[in-house]
């Protein structure tokens, strides 16, 4: 089925929905932020909320049920937590669609709805599911209320891998600089606003805590004025992502902060790499993140050679009991 007729189909089960919630782990929880800031700025009347998969089984919200739609994510599809919530939405009498790459995985076995997104075949097929949510949020929205960009919003959903393919060339001499000048520092700073606020913390909690164990730590560009601006300092690492859309102005002034007291900055701009040519101006904000996450990939992958360190490597995950 494709989403709009997942979408169609819940609306004449469940013709009066109220909530939204968003549910994952790790990484990919964070990959279900854009459609979450995407609706709590265009809803008029759905409330939505994003939530840790043990959080919400250990305590979840007092209205889940039929009058919810559960969006629930994991990569393999094998997540315990997200398996579980999955299971407790359905119990509740809530429709469950998940996102996955997995089409026999055990949450898409505990899915009413299940979208399989592609990963592994290019940098712009691991936003699928970055992408993939953001139009089924969307056409939740389309259905439910009306959404008069709903139109650009599909194009955008359309032309958006053919801009990530098209940054990672340019991206690839970037991060290799980014790595060279990084490789040795303990700590490294990432910072993002708006929709991309959460690819920072990807980045941050993913890349270089979990699977480089650099210490990091990430942030708003809002907040950095109330309270970690302080650590600024010469030849302090930081990364910066910058929106090309409403938030840009948080970027620009992070960076001149950062850029005045001469600390070691990164920054990864969604300008540089065409965003506003390709996405129309309606909806460009939402593709903000999708494309930074698509272009961090190679950041990613080239710190950890740098590095020598491969993204796979782990102390206890995969490992141990816990």
């Amino acid at each position: 089925m494709t989403i709009k007729e997942i979408v169609t189909e819940v609306k004449a089960k469940y013709p009066e929905i109220n909530n939204v919630y968003f549910v994952g782990c790790g990484a990919s929880q964070s990959d279900l932020y854009t459609a979450k800031y995407f609706l709590v700025r265009n809803a008029k009347r759905l409330r939505t909320d994003l939530i840790t998969a043990n959080e919400f089984n250990f305590d979840p919200p007092s209205d889940l049920g039929e009058k919810s739609i559960v969006i629930t994510c994991s990569l393999g599809g094998t997540t315990p937590e997200t398996v579980a919530a999955s299971k407790m939405a359905r119990e509740k009498g809530a429709p469950v669609i998940c996102l996955t790459n997995a089409p026999e995985s055990p949450l898409a076995q505990n899915a009413d709805y299940p979208i399989i997104h592609g990963f592994h075949e290019s940098y712009s097929a691991k936003m699928q599911k970055l992408t993939k949510c953001l139009q089924l949020a969307a056409e939740i929205l389309e259905q439910y209320e009306g959404y008069e960009d709903y139109e650009d919003m599909m194009k955008g959903v359309e032309k958006i891998y053919g801009v990530i393919d098209a940054a990672i060339p340019y991206a690839k001499p970037l991060a290799e600089k980014f790595a060279r000048e990084n490789k040795d520092e303990r700590v490294i700073y990432v910072m993002g606003s708006g929709p991309s606020q959460q690819v920072a913390y990807t980045f941050s909690s993913f890349i270089l805590m979990e699977m480089q164990w650099v210490d990091s730590a990430s942030f708003s560009a809002g907040e950095f004025f109330h309270g970690p601006f302080e650590l600024v300092e010469k030849g302090k690492p930081f990364m910066l992502l910058m929106n090309d859309g409403n938030t840009r102005p948080m970027d620009v002034r992070a960076l001149e902060f950062l850029n005045r007291f001469d600390a070691k900055v990164t920054v990864v701009d969604a300008k540089d790499y065409g965003l506003g040519n390709e996405i129309p101006a309606s909806v460009k904000d939402y593709f903000n993140p999708i494309l930074l996450d698509g272009v961090l990939r190679v950041y990613g992958e080239a710190i950890a050679e740098a590095r020598k360190h491969p993204l796979t490597q782990r102390r206890y995950m995969w490992k141990l009991n816990y």
